[in-house]
């Protein structure tokens, strides 16, 4: 039993289970024919719900953030291996003085998901269309219209010439050191972004995809560790792999291009893609 373990008040007046507040996860799946998948739980009968179907999840502990929450109960009340979930982003319903944070994430494969705990009466992969043809957990029912729309992800595609030039840090006598130094600063993201541009992703807090486009001299950072960033060398133009990398998109995912270059602006826009300056990023870094 955790510390978080037990009631507390809102400013609505509402009783909710988690001292702390509390989180749960929204793993999805889409397959190769296109269908979208939702991991649901199945509440036991003897709990709050009982019998309802939403998603795992609980009581948060005091020291924890809602992603390691959220992750942490879906473990402990079925099989899923939740380090396989590629978390995209949170959305928070705030009812003053206590919230629940649902956590989108995504899986490469429909893997089988037993339940795990005796708060799992079953646990099942369900069809989005069909979600709402269950028996709905209450607060997960009125989430559930808000939340079909989060299911995405977001790949943040960064022009490194166009950024490193927007830095007073020497990037003229050392455009590969400059390139090198930006990767490495980019690491900060994975702590989560905040102020996505025009609502592009429907979260608090994103965790992005975050791939940094590289060209001429600089070519040579991408064969070294990204520390999470995905380094990706242009043979050519830098602006015509960004545009590229727009194109190869999914259903599932949505592109922010950080550039300053007016051509290269419109052109992502064309292919589908949302742009923002330098600034919004070396802001968040």
């Amino acid at each position: 039993m955790g510390d978080g373990d037990g009631w507390a008040g809102c400013d609505l007046g509402h009783t909710h289970w988690g001292r702390f507040g509390a989180a749960g996860l929204l793993a999805y799946h889409r397959d190769p024919g296109g269908e979208l998948w939702i991991l649901l739980q199945q509440r036991a009968w003897w709990g709050l719900g009982g019998g309802t179907w939403g998603m795992f999840g609980g009581a948060l502990h005091s020291h924890e953030d809602p992603v390691t929450g959220a992750l942490r109960e879906t473990s402990e009340e079925c099989t899923l291996d939740v380090g396989t979930v590629t978390v995209h982003g949170t959305s928070v319903e705030d009812h003053g003085g206590w919230s629940f944070t649902s956590v989108m994430g995504s899986l490469t494969e429909l893997v089988p998901v037993e339940p795990a705990s005796r708060e799992t009466r079953r646990a099942e992969w369900v069809r989005a269309e069909e979600v709402t043809d269950r028996k709905l957990f209450a607060p997960f029912a009125r989430s559930w219209p808000r939340l079909q729309d989060a299911m995405k992800g977001l790949v943040l595609v960064v022009d490194a010439a166009n950024v490193v030039g927007a830095r007073a840090d020497g990037w003229w006598k050392d455009r590969a050191g400059a390139n090198a130094r930006l990767r490495d600063d980019l690491k900060a993201l994975d702590s989560g972004v905040r102020g996505v541009p025009d609502g592009l992703v429907p979260f608090d807090r994103c965790f992005p995809e975050v791939v940094l486009v590289v060209e001429g001299a600089a070519r040579g950072v991408a064969g070294a560790p990204g520390n999470g960033v995905r380094v990706v060398a242009a043979p050519g133009s830098g602006d015509d792999r960004i545009v590229e990398l727009v194109r190869e998109g999914g259903p599932d995912t949505v592109h922010l291009v950080v550039t300053a270059d007016r051509e290269l602006k419109a052109r992502c826009r064309a292919a589908g893609a949302a742009v923002t300056g330098p600034r919004w990023l070396l802001d968040r870094l």
